[in-house]
């Protein structure tokens, strides 16, 4: 099998800020943009998943959204607190947030028009997913098909993080470089909640690539604060039409398995995949089937429509 083509990192204007992005796989094969998580980088998308996409006819584009990597870092927003957090699940007093999810959505369909992309599929993981679910409500004729991954729909009935992955969540930021690597190490123990020595061996060298790339721990909490401030898009979902994958591994610790079955259960039509032993995390053992259910999935839709 021939290495896909791979586009380096370039910077572009969207939405009036500055998106870095990367492009795996044929310029002429199926947009498939990868939307990551709360305060992860775009290579959290690992080059070898990417790879692997690639190769299935996709033309893969991975991003650091705003706050995070290389793109533009806002302003505004303090550290959240506890008690704003307390305010919010008993008083339903929202979070104040510098920006929302549907600002987010609007960096990925900007992105989109930069890159002359009319339709993408649209693979979300975590905060992704919750900003993927937001394009599919905002801007459904941009969405091919969707994937939402270890993601919920921003319903308050769904029973929230385990203790170890809250405090994994809002622990300070680390002081040095050394402190970044082990809590690296630590975070990403929690979040897989299993063994996975393959990915463990990894880890000292994406915490390396991550820490080089740049840090911004209050871009992070802006992040966090854009989520709990765009409340619940259940009764929203219900409008998408495009054909939807949920994968959600039976042992999240962050987003509970409920989440991935109530984004099911709230999109007409969308298929649910449960992957047994996966964690808030997509580690190497499970890349295959994660892959080829994205493939079938995007593949699939693309069939139809044709």
């Amino acid at each position: 099998m021939t290495t896909p083509a791979h586009q380096l990192p370039q910077i572009t204007r969207a939405n009036g800020i500055d998106i870095c992005y990367e492009i795996f796989g044929d310029a002429n094969a199926e947009p498939l943009l990868l939307i990551m998580g709360l305060g992860a980088q775009m290579i959290h998308w690992d080059d070898e998943f990417c790879r692997r996409l690639a190769a299935r006819s996709f033309r893969v584009i991975r991003f650091d959204n705003r706050d995070i990597g290389k793109s533009s870092r806002m302003s505004g927003g303090k550290r959240l607190t506890a008690l704003e957090l307390i305010k919010l699940r008993f008083l339903k007093i929202p979070v104040a947030a510098p920006y929302r999810l549907a600002d987010m959505a609007r960096d990925t369909i900007g992105l989109m028009d930069a890159l002359g992309i009319r339709t993408a599929h649209l693979v979300g993981a975590s905060m992704g997913g919750m900003i993927a679910q937001e394009v599919a409500i905002t801007f459904p004729e941009r969405v091919h098909s969707l994937t939402s991954i270890m993601s919920t729909t921003g319903n308050p009935k769904i029973p929230g993080p385990t203790r170890e992955a809250t405090a994994v969540l809002m622990a300070p930021p680390p002081k040095s470089k050394e402190e970044y690597f082990v809590r690296y190490g630590q975070t990403w123990k929690v979040l897989r909640n299993g063994s996975f020595p393959e990915d463990e061996a990894l880890d000292p060298e994406r915490a390396r690539r991550t820490f080089e790339r740049g840090l911004n721990p209050e871009g992070v909490g802006r992040q966090l604060r854009a989520i709990l401030a765009s409340g619940s898009r259940k009764e929203r979902l219900r409008s998408v039409k495009a054909p939807t994958l949920v994968i959600h591994g039976t042992i999240d610790p962050l987003v509970h398995p409920e989440g991935g079955r109530d984004t099911a259960a709230s999109i007409p039509g969308a298929k649910l995949l449960m992957i047994e032993g996966m964690g808030h995390a997509l580690p190497i053992p499970m890349w295959p089937e994660i892959i080829d259910a994205i493939d079938k999935h995007a593949h699939g839709a693309a069939a139809k429509a044709a």
